[in-house]
């Protein structure tokens, strides 16, 4: 694919390269091609959702998902590097996109804020651990501010009891890996998480909220 459309995608690049090295980050490691199309159907997305990739590396998940009629789409992305070749990427394959409001950001996912019209999100094990919590946490505060439906996909779902210990996600579906063996199974396998707001906050109105 990275042939048939000039486009760099493929291969793995590792953090100490880049000067960005840290135990629970974790290199750059595309996403299949038919990874979205294996957990969310095309029917169930609308111009009024926004696709965001937290680590969206070298871009091809947001080319898969500017394939889909999102009204927006948006990579965050830590290296520089990484998010320049993104950025190349995207241009050479902006005439076969649906969506054209593609935005790419340069930022650390513990403190980057999330925007409040995000509904679809999707994260392939970039980073683990507190960095995780914190990337969760942020996204978790977005809905509780303003209140919403958000489906996260998690792809290689390294941090799956993790994400469950915050008693706000249920899991609504689940592609297995077509590999044999369970490392080759959880390694490839997707899945479809729905977070919904607290009940405090759908009780609360933005312009209901204290010192509005």
């Amino acid at each position: 694919m990275d042939r048939r459309f000039g486009i760099d995608t493929a291969d793995e690049v590792r953090l100490e390269g880049l000067g960005l090295g840290a135990p629970e980050r974790v290199g750059y490691q595309p996403s299949g091609w038919l990874t979205l199309w294996r957990i969310l159907r095309p029917a169930e997305v609308s111009p009024a959702d926004v696709f965001l990739d937290l680590g969206s590396g070298k871009g091809r998940v947001l080319l898969l998902a500017a394939r889909y009629p999102f009204g927006r789409v948006i990579g965050v992305e830590l290296s520089d590097r990484l998010t320049s070749i993104a950025r190349s990427n995207v241009e050479a394959c902006r005439a076969r996109l649906r969506c054209d409001s593609i935005e790419l950001v340069n930022a650390d996912v513990t403190t980057y804020p999330i925007p409040d019209d995000v509904s679809v999100v999707y994260m392939n094990n970039a980073f683990r651990g507190s960095i995780f919590d914190a990337a969760i946490r942020n996204l978790i505060d977005s809905v509780d501010r303003q209140p919403r439906t958000v489906r996260l996909i998690y792809s290689n779902a390294r941090d799956h009891d993790r994400l469950m210990s915050t008693e706000r996600f249920r899991l609504v579906r689940a592609s297995s890996g077509p590999r044999v063996g369970s490392e080759w199974r959880a390694a490839t396998a997707i899945r479809l998480y729905v977070l919904e707001p607290s009940p405090a906050a759908v009780q609360v109105t933005p312009t209901e909220r204290p010192g509005s």
